[in-house]
């Protein structure tokens, strides 16, 4: 009766157990679609980081940088989510190795209270038992079926020996897992931690972009407004040498006509000393790279800035030279440029040396191609230390100079 109620036992706990094994295989799995999910998160992640410092490594755009820390943003929470959903399901799995454990230990102490109990009696009735109850046998058929009972109580009691040390292994392997399932826990609670830092420091750093950003803008936008209003006056300082040559040309012509016969012919203007066969042909001013080209260019901050010219990057104190002879109609601080040199080439031509350090000729001075007219200044700009030069045609209008300037390897 005791094994019989041993063997329902044993049914129960085992029936018992069904549930938590499926439960554990179904977590396991949800586990590793979790596990999956996460590592694609962290690769697209490393994509975002290294996209972001290409950015900032060219300098460029802070609305680029401000995307990808949004994105980079989205992903710490999604990694955030996926860590508070394997937390869920490690601690689930805990529970349920947990319960599978209970269960298992309540199986071995079963089995292992049968096994004693089936070697008290054995030894109880001592080793020569077996032999007894098969020389009491009382015909053959009676030896035979004792023969049969001894060898099924044998059959039971290795079985039985068996199932203890299977539960034993069964026990020894749960404790496995869940040493491994507690510490996969104490992980992703560290990650947890330090993935909430993440997040706040790139929260912290949206804000200081964003703040940089409006600075920058605002920096911007006064540069476009100071440029434009320097442009505009020297564009009005062309203008105005414009009308007084015209107006020289005017007067010469009239007193030509007036001339009375015989009378001295008057002064002529001079020729100009740039014709349109000089186009691509003109020595540089200064040697350097360009920092920037004529026309309009796009600021990494989206914003647009003309140039009427083009900046030529030279160390500080380096000589400018006239790319043609002419008459300096200008040689001193210009309003936003700094020291300037604007010389008139005669008809209509004018080459300008903007962002000057020191001008080396004299208003109304004769010089000649190649003259120093000053040196390199610019420092306290933001393309730093450099010249901008202009080429201007008649009427006023600016040209790029790069169409006259003799092309470079």
């Amino acid at each position: 009766m005791s094994r019989l109620r041993a063997g329902v036992l044993a049914l129960i706990l085992a029936a018992a157990a069904l549930p938590w094994v499926a439960g554990a295989q179904d977590s396991g799995r949800q586990i590793s679609e979790s596990q999956r999910r996460l590592q694609e998160i962290r690769s697209e992640r490393q994509r975002l980081r290294r996209e972001l410092q290409g950015i900032q490594g060219r300098v460029g755009s802070v609305s680029a940088e401000i995307r990808i820390i949004q994105q980079q943003q989205q992903m710490s929470a999604a990694l955030l989510r996926e860590i508070s959903t394997q937390l869920g399901q490690t601690e689930r799995q805990i529970d349920s190795t947990t319960a599978e454990m209970i269960l298992t230990q309540a199986e071995l102490a079963n089995k292992k209270e049968m096994l004693n109990r089936r070697l008290r009696e054995i030894y109880k009735r001592g080793p020569l038992q077996s032999a007894q109850v098969l020389l009491s046998a009382h015909s053959f058929g009676d030896l035979l079926n004792r023969y049969k009972y001894l060898h099924l109580v044998a059959r039971r009691d290795r079985q039985l020996v068996e199932e203890v040390g299977e539960l034993a292994r069964e026990l020894e392997l749960r404790e496995v897992e869940l040493r491994r399932s507690l510490a996969d826990m104490q992980y992703l609670q560290n990650e947890r931690e330090q993935e909430n830092a993440t997040l706040t420091n790139l929260r912290a750093d949206r804000t200081q972009t964003l703040t940089s950003l409006r600075t920058t803008q605002r920096r911007a936008t006064s540069r476009l407004e100071t440029l434009a209003r320097d442009e505009r006056r020297m564009t009005g300082l062309i203008a105005e040498l414009e009308r007084r040559r015209r107006e020289g040309e005017r007067r010469a012509a009239a007193a030509a006509a007036t001339r009375p016969a015989g009378s001295p012919a008057p002064s002529r203007p001079a020729a100009s000393s740039m014709t349109t066969a000089d186009l691509g042909n003109l020595d540089w001013p200064v040697s350097g790279q360009v920092v920037y080209s004529f026309g309009r260019s796009r600021q990494s901050n989206g914003t647009t800035i003309r140039y009427n010219g083009i900046g030529i990057g030279a160390a500080p104190g380096t000589a400018v030279r006239a790319i043609e002879g002419g008459t300096v109609e200008m040689a001193a601080p210009f309003e936003g440029y700094g020291p300037t040199v604007v010389v008139s080439h005669g008809g209509g031509y004018y080459s300008l040396y903007l962002y000057l350090r020191e001008v080396m000729v004299r208003p109304g001075a004769q010089i000649t191609k190649g003259q120093t007219v000053g040196t390199v200044g610019g420092e306290g700009t933001p393309e730093g230390a450099h010249v901008e030069f202009q080429i201007r045609e008649p009427g006023g209008s600016a040209v790029d100079p790069l169409t006259w300037l003799r092309r470079r390897r």
